[in-house]
């Protein structure tokens, strides 16, 4: 059961985290340095990873109609325009879906760490506030639709920022969006789109070595515990979803930088001063 309570919380912080500027991945190391799952390392690497798919779940249930080419009453052009759509996608793909598989390991080695995801959230912290303040990026594309296959290719190159620990997937290609000329709404919905492709593959790339290395082999708590994880922050992620899609039309990302460069500070003293 305390097992369970623990998958619960993992699914919760994954669900919020995924999709606001905040880092996921950030807080998934951080979460494991003070609460730990009774699971082996190379099942931990997995789980990490695979809780992803129930917060991309999410995506495709609200916005499936966007997103699939055929049927709910589009006609020929729409049809081709939701296909150019994935071909967008795709493109903004390639760059982290290259360096990741390449360097996968050696990231792993060298960059999952506190003291990485500690800078990293203290300096996106600081971009986020520096482009809002400054009005930094023409903003001028305002239907997703509009997004042209440099920008997606653009927003992709931002988007190996994200390979760093603590920098945020979503938080790098939604700067790198407003940079380019995305309208905050127009950034944010891309990058849900974006994560699709990505986190299905980074799924697959993790699965593929925990086979090679364990085999397929799970345990009745593992396995409750990945699909509690996964199931968990599917809905969490709903709510977030939409609570973001609300919050932009109003207000900008600055709120998330400046919690990004507190949670880097304490943090950063926990580090120091107490462990």
């Amino acid at each position: 059961m305390l097992e369970i309570l623990k998958a619960i919380l993992f699914g919760i912080v994954e669900g919020i985290t995924e999709w606001l500027p905040i880092s996921s991945t950030g807080h998934m190391i951080l979460l494991d340095e003070f609460i730990k799952l009774n699971v082996s390392s190379e099942f931990y690497e997995l789980f990490e990873v695979v809780i992803q798919l129930g917060a991309i779940m999410a995506v495709v249930c609200i916005y499936f109609k966007e997103l699939f080419p055929w049927g709910f009453g589009k006609n020929k052009d729409q049809t081709k325009s939701t296909i150019n759509l994935w071909g967008k996608i795709i493109v903004a793909c390639l760059p982290a879906a290259v360096i990741g598989i390449l360097f996968d390991d050696l990231l792993n080695e060298y960059l999952y760490n506190s003291l990485v995801v500690t800078l990293a959230l203290i300096i996106y912290g600081i971009i986020f506030i520096v482009i809002e303040n400054k009005h930094i990026g023409s903003q001028d594309t305002d239907k997703i639709e509009n997004v042209s296959y440099g920008q997606a290719f653009k927003v992709g190159m931002f988007q190996l920022l994200s390979l760093i620990p603590g920098t945020s997937r979503s938080g790098s290609t939604i700067i790198g969006g407003l940079l380019i000329g995305l309208q905050r709404s127009v950034a944010a919905q891309f990058t849900f789109y974006l994560a699709i492709p990505v986190m299905v593959g980074a799924s697959l790339l993790k699965l593929v070595k925990y086979i090679a290395k364990v085999g397929f082999v799970f345990s009745s708590n593992e396995l409750i515990i990945l699909g509690v994880g996964c199931l968990v922050a599917f809905v969490v992620s709903i709510l977030i979803i939409k609570f973001l899609m609300n919050y932009i039309r109003k207000h900008d990302f600055k709120v998330f930088g400046w919690y990004r460069i507190v949670l880097g500070i304490l943090i950063l003293g926990y580090f120091i001063f107490i462990k």
